[in-house]
């Protein structure tokens, strides 16, 4: 495969990347070629840019063999077996690491001019560079990247000798690399244009990205009337939102779940309008007897169901994880048109009972292909429903959907589900 240029090479592998939109990814570039590409990659995926800083620690008398790698914000990665093995002394490695540290400072305030770095700390984050060779900086990257707190690390390379790849593949989460040509001896020949990329032209690049990234939509803190019951929730409605998604939690859980607030998160990007909120009071949840009480649950949902609609007037739909899906399901039974689409996310939806044939809104099971016993569950709460209904079941994934790029296809599921019930269709 050949490249007409960089931004040719960070369009096409932003097209192989299109299924992280919902992740709420992060796009790091390597300076400096690896910028032109991310910024594509970025722009495709609407996602936020920045560069990875990462200064690889080689050996004195090999520099080509690295023994460890510094980033920004003090990471420092240091592999004792080479030290011991190269025979690298601590004054050495002291003298090595210092040299570097004033060049990764100084490659960092020249790029970022000014800027703040952007979090990455329990994010999804895409390192991008314009191809691998050798793979060193990109390893280096990834470990910095994962020391700095990223959640999940993905390589996303347009072409790469088969070797580093394999090699690779044992560093990052996941490796995307469009081309892996076995006869491979540089970069630049897989490129028509491969001419020096100059700090200038990353300066301009992450400027202008800066300036064309939305501002993130702030959530309304909300003291939600549930019947009475007044409980903590956040609204959070982006501008023209066609839909808003209520979020019922599951046992034990809150509105700061970090899994609910990562789906909500990419279906506020998708222009739906989330309500994150407690079912119980703190008191309340203090009782375990409580947390599985669906009916009390359902109960609160509607009354919060009915407060919401004093404040918006777009179609409301449900989201539900675990026990917090059989709530879902209870309310949606007595609520008809006034809730448009349901979606569980490995859901007990039989713990609704009864009331499921009584359910009218869309509903979707989506459950890990490993969480074989709720999943039996879900089938038969499935049988039990008189409405459209789909199961999605997410290949490899438990019960949390803690795997790499579980989340991201419930997230993925849920927002097409809800975008296609909740809001109005082109003709």
């Amino acid at each position: 495969m050949l490249f007409n240029d960089r931004v040719d090479a960070g369009q096409r592998l932003a097209e192989a990347l299109s299924h992280l939109r919902a992740a709420d990814p992060v796009v790091l570039g390597l300076p400096r070629g690896g910028v032109p590409v991310a910024f594509q990659v970025a722009r495709a995926l609407g996602a936020p840019l920045d560069v990875i800083v990462v200064r690889k620690l080689g050996v004195p008398y090999h520099r080509e063999l690295g023994f460890g790698a510094i980033g920004e914000g003090g990471v420092r990665i240091i592999s004792d077996d080479i030290v011991r093995r190269g025979h690298v002394s601590r004054k050495d490695v002291e003298s090595v690491e210092q040299a570097e540290q004033a060049e990764l400072a100084r490659q960092a305030e020249r790029f970022r001019a000014g800027r703040e770095r952007v979090g990455i700390a329990g994010r999804t984050v895409i390192v991008v560079d314009d191809g691998v060779a050798t793979g060193a900086t990109a390893a280096a990257a990834c470990e910095v990247v994962r020391a700095q707190g990223a959640a999940r690390v993905l390589l996303a390379v347009p072409v790469a000798p088969p070797d580093a790849v394999a090699w690779l593949r044992t560093e990052a989460d996941e490796v995307v690399c469009l081309s892996t040509p076995r006869a491979f001896s540089a970069v630049g020949e897989w490129y028509r244009d491969f001419s020096q990329t100059p700090d200038d032209e990353v300066v301009a690049l992450l400027e202008r990205a800066a300036e064309e990234e939305p501002a993130p939509v702030k959530p309304e803190e909300a003291e939600v009337d549930a019947g009475g019951v007044r409980l903590a929730g956040e609204l959070t409605v982006p501008d023209g939102a066609g839909a808003v998604v209520m979020f019922a939690h599951g046992s034990g859980s809150s509105r700061h779940s970090p899994r609910n607030r990562a789906v909500a998160s990419a279906l506020n990007r998708a222009g739906l309008g989330t309500l994150l909120f407690d079912l119980l009071t703190e008191a309340e949840a203090g009782d375990r007897a409580n947390v599985f009480d669906i009916e009390i649950l359902a109960r609160r949902l509607a009354g919060a169901t009915q407060w919401l609609r004093t404040r918006v007037s777009v179609p409301i739909g449900y989201f539900g994880a675990s026990t917090g899906a059989a709530a879902a399901l209870w309310a949606a039974s007595g609520a008809g048109p006034e809730v448009g689409a349901v979606v569980s996310r490995g859901g007990r939806p039989d713990l609704a009972g009864s009331r499921l044939p009584g359910v009218r809104a869309p509903t979707l099971l989506i459950v890990g292909g490993r969480d074989t016993t709720v999943l039996d569950l879900n089938r038969q709460a499935q049988s039990a429903l008189r409405c459209e209904s789909r199961l999605e079941v997410v290949p490899g994934a438990t019960h949390l959907f803690e795997e790499p790029g579980a989340l991201d296809e419930v997230a993925a599921l849920a927002r097409d589900w809800f975008t296609r019930h909740l809001t109005p269709q082109e003709p």
